[in-house]
């Protein structure tokens, strides 16, 4: 077991890598992704969404275009091990989204660990989007055809997003979009594998990740954090549908396709694309790649909140 391993270590790790993440964001990697599909512009505005865990701060994407009359809505967010809070990373899929799909996208900036930590994310999410379903008639968009997403930890929040609708029966979410996830927190990063000798994620991240945002092992089976691991045996009839994006070399792929058959049990899987060739993040990377993958959900959720959709 790692130093990392180490709760107090691995929140220290934490808070320094969010100061790199804050310093290089600014400089570069906003930038640079802004200009990233120039044909797709970008047109919202920003606004707080009020949580019992704290506001969210959220980017809105709109249609462009402009439309006349309330779009569909759909809510995104970001991965970053449950630790960055790298909102701007997706800045080109929101205004593809946006485009190619004809909703209004809302970004959002949730609560990152160690200063937040498991439950805090995933019921702050799950209020986020209930917020969004019930106040659309303010914002231009219609809460009543919603879909949610996200990538990495963001996907793993989207699923959560999911579940508890599920079990609290609002609000109606038309999809899922769970784009490379960490489903399963409750099996150590060292009893995972990839097909590839050396992955982009590492056990050290994970240790850094995991042990800040859940440093109680104990619940790290807990079903918004770990719907993939086999102690979950929860009846998941009715849940949102759900398209389920995995990347071939990614250290957590078995656990997105083993998610993506429990849903394809349930009734609920869409489709489970997997990436050839590709490993974790590869959408920041290969923008090539990243373009066709994006358009795919966007179709997806183009198809989930038509008005022929029963």
């Amino acid at each position: 077991m790692s130093l990392l391993s180490r709760p107090v270590v691995a929140a220290a790790a934490a808070r320094v890598l969010q100061r790199l993440d804050a310093l290089l964001s600014g400089r570069h990697v906003a930038k640079h992704l802004h200009t990233r599909y120039p044909e797709y512009p970008r047109t919202g505005f920003e606004l707080t969404i009020p949580t019992s865990v704290a506001p969210a701060r959220a980017v809105v994407y709109l249609p462009h275009p402009p439309k006349d009359t309330p779009v569909p809505v759909h809510v995104n967010f970001h991965g970053g091990g449950y630790v960055l809070p790298p909102i701007e990373l997706d800045d080109p899929l929101c205004r593809l989204l946006a485009a190619e799909a004809g909703v209004a996208v809302v970004n959002v900036e949730y609560v990152v660990a160690p200063q937040f930590r498991f439950p805090a994310p995933p019921r702050q999410a799950y209020e986020v989007v209930r917020w969004v379903a019930e106040n659309g008639a303010d914002n231009g968009w219609d809460g009543g055809r919603l879909t949610v997403g996200g990538q990495s930890a963001g996907g793993a929040l989207a699923a959560a997003v999911a579940r508890q609708a599920l079990e609290k029966g609002t609000p109606s979410v038309a999809l899922q979009v769970l784009h490379y996830p960490p489903l399963d927190l409750a099996t150590d990063a060292r009893d995972k594998r990839s097909v590839v000798a050396k992955p982009m994620l590492r056990p050290w991240m994970a240790d850094i990740f995991d042990n800040a945002y859940l440093p109680d092992r104990t619940r790290r089976s807990d079903p918004l954090a770990s719907p993939a691991h086999p102690s979950d045996t929860a009846d998941l009839t009715g849940i949102a549908p759900a398209v389920v994006v995995t990347a071939e070399h990614d250290l957590l792929r078995a656990e997105g396709t083993r998610y993506a058959e429990r849903l394809r049990k349930a009734g609920a899987l869409v489709e489970h694309h997997d990436v050839p060739g590709a490993d974790h993040g590869y959408d920041q990377k290969d923008p090539e790649t990243a373009r066709e993958i994006y358009a795919l959900i966007a179709r997806h959720v183009r198809e989930a909140i038509s008005p022929e959709t029963p």
